[in-house]
């Protein structure tokens, strides 16, 4: 009924089984092998392939490059013109609608707290934008008031060496190593070296008699008169001023003696009228201001600092007062330490004679100056005013800041 079924030898089955596996386990290290082989021959092939690219393509490669760079900075330079003119326009319409809204003062104001708020906050990166917007920080150029105070103590200290009778000389070598190099009938000029260079600082202390404070002032801060009176001046003009303190920034361009190159000096200046002490200050240093850069035509004198103070011998307005001024700047000149020397304490006494001069045409009414003192005599407190006043909370002594 059932078909026959043909038995085989337990033993050749086994035999089967055992060939079998023999040839998988070959099969499976086989595979592995081939794999691996094929992966570093195919490794080996692309490698070599990108080093033919590379040598067959190296000089079409740079002129690609090229083309491409000159491209991409096209897009970016385009891209820039179009953003910075796009704020341009923005920032020129958010002034317009400033300057219809405040007056000068008021925009002047609000740019000046913005500057100082940007400032406080990130000191590094304002100055940049600052130097890179071509913005003058008067935060940083400006004359404090402890410069201001200084001037007052240094003409203290000569005064209180004069009035115990001591000689010029010892006075000299009391005050900080400075030596007399010229006496005159009114006037006396001190030098010492400045450290760290072969220049000389220099100090004159003199009295007039027979012009007021007042006009000897105006004289010195009027750019317009002196344009008349002193013959050594190419160019003298305002070209910044800062509206809170009245500070300015002079560009000043003088002859010098042949055969040298005319200077030109840009200096910050700020004065002060001091009713309680009775004095007035002057101060002027070198500064760098992006309205006015180097050229050509003039030899800009870097290093430069004045001060002149004034004390009356009884007002403003009276004629008589003492004068102090400390000066020195760096001519930046070929010639020998003495010749420079020579040309400064005699070209400083002829400066003070016509500025003398001037002083005394404004006096007669020769010539209008401008009155920068603008001193008004205070009338007579009543006594409630005055127990009112001593009540108030007041910020210091009377003075008049510029």
């Amino acid at each position: 009924m059932f078909p026959s079924v043909q038995h085989r030898p337990v033993c050749s089955i086994g035999a089967r089984a055992v060939r079998l596996q023999s040839i998988n386990t070959f099969s499976n290290s086989g595979a592995k092998s081939c794999k691996s082989f094929s992966f570093s021959w195919v490794g080996e092939r692309v490698g070599l392939l990108m080093s033919w690219l590379q040598k067959a393509g190296r000089g079409t490669n740079k002129l690609a490059s090229d083309n491409k760079k000159e491209k991409l900075l096209s897009i970016f330079a385009n891209h820039c013109s179009f953003v910075t003119g796009q704020r341009l326009r923005r920032a020129f319409q958010i002034g317009e609608l400033y300057s219809n809204l405040y007056s000068e003062r008021s925009r002047w104001t609000l740019v000046g707290s913005i500057w100082r708020r940007l400032q406080s906050k990130h000191a590094p990166t304002g100055k940049l934008i600052a130097a890179l917007a071509g913005v003058f920080m008067w935060e940083d150029e400006k004359i404090r008031d402890d410069e201001l105070r200084r001037c007052a103590w240094e003409l203290q200290a000569v005064e209180s060496v004069r009035s115990q009778n001591v000689s010029p000389k010892v006075a000299a070598h009391v005050d900080q190593g400075w030596e007399v190099v010229m006496e005159k009938k009114n006037f006396r000029v001190w030098r010492r070296p400045v450290e760290g260079s072969h220049l000389f600082e220099y100090r004159v202390f003199g009295s007039y008699t027979d012009v007021t404070p007042r006009q000897f002032f105006n004289v010195q801060l009027d750019t317009e008169y002196r344009k008349k009176w002193d013959a050594l001046v190419i160019k003298l003009d305002v070209v910044d001023r800062d509206v809170n303190t009245g500070t300015e920034v002079v560009h000043w361009a003088t002859h010098f003696p042949y055969p040298m190159y005319s200077r030109d000096y840009v200096y910050v200046r700020r004065y002060q009228v001091d009713l309680e002490n009775n004095l007035m200050i002057l101060v002027s240093r070198a500064v760098k201001h992006p309205c006015v850069p180097e050229t050509q035509e003039y030899v800009r004198v870097h290093s430069y600092q004045s001060k002149m103070v004034i004390r009356p011998h009884r007002s403003f307005d009276e004629n008589g007062f003492d004068y102090l001024l400390t000066y020195s700047d760096d001519p930046q000149t070929v010639f020998p330490r003495y010749c420079v020397s020579w040309m400064v304490s005699s070209g400083m006494p002829d400066f003070l004679e016509k500025l003398h001069t001037a002083a005394l045409r404004a006096k007669n009414m020769d010539v209008n100056v401008h009155d920068y003192v603008n001193v008004v005599k205070p009338s007579q407190p009543s006594q409630e005013q005055r127990l009112g006043a001593e009540n108030t909370h007041t910020s210091g002594p009377s003075q008049i800041y510029a």
